[in-house]
């Protein structure tokens, strides 16, 4: 556990790609543009993603050494997005649609990053059309889509790669299986649904958290 900790850590201080990655599926692109229009497949995986209102599913994170953690996922458009992990595990991410909060309860540490501000913000804004950066992945399987999105202006953002399934009851008809987010150091991190569900009553209050740092009293 303590190396898991020392692992997610890591990652919000160094922006926390994982974080950007995954509350960049809380508001993918509202417009569709003429290079995903050339791709069939890229635009069904678009679509897709944009007919989710609310979903709720258990992940399991890995990241590059092996390393496992688990944790219910719920997301709510645009921008909303929660990540609660397992009992025992002290962190918590958070979208609330303006901006993009990681909390650390054992050390007291809050980090907030607002999400036009932040790192692949073009993932997080819905006003913004991130379509015109994803290419499809050749798969093995037709019911198999795999696609990458990278800003080829600002690699340093890093990389997300979403795998999706033909699934007749998720919206869209394809659901969301996992997904991978490569850094701009080439440390990976990769997160796994499972028991997913759609259309579910989730409140705004959902996207709520308690600030653990030591309030200054004057």
């Amino acid at each position: 556990m303590n190396t898991i900790l020392k692992s997610l850590r890591t990652a919000a201080l160094a922006g926390s790609a994982l974080a950007l990655a995954a509350t960049g599926l809380a508001a993918f692109p509202q417009a569709v543009s003429a290079q995903s229009a050339r791709s069939p497949q890229v635009d069904q995986a678009v679509s897709a993603l944009r007919a989710i209102s609310t979903m709720r599913a258990d992940f399991v994170q890995t990241d590059r050494n092996g390393q496992r953690i688990g944790g219910t996922m719920t997301l709510k458009r645009p921008g909303k997005i929660r990540f609660q992990y397992q009992k025992g595990v002290p962190f918590l991410i958070v979208s609330d649609g303006a901006a993009l909060t990681m909390i650390d309860y054992e050390v007291r540490q809050v980090q907030r990053w607002p999400i036009r501000n932040s790192p692949l913000g073009a993932l997080l804004d819905p006003n913004k059309d991130v379509a015109r950066f994803a290419t499809l992945n050749p798969t093995a399987h037709p019911d198999v889509l795999s696609v990458n999105v990278k800003d080829p202006r600002h690699p340093e953002y890093g990389t997300i790669t979403m795998v999706m399934t033909r699934n007749a009851a998720a919206p869209g008809g394809w659901q969301l299986d996992s997904w991978v987010a490569l850094d701009s150091q080439a440390k990976r991190t990769t997160i796994r649904l499972s028991n997913q569900q759609y259309g579910v009553d989730v409140p705004d209050n959902t996207f709520r958290w308690t600030d653990p740092r030591p309030q200054i009293r004057h």
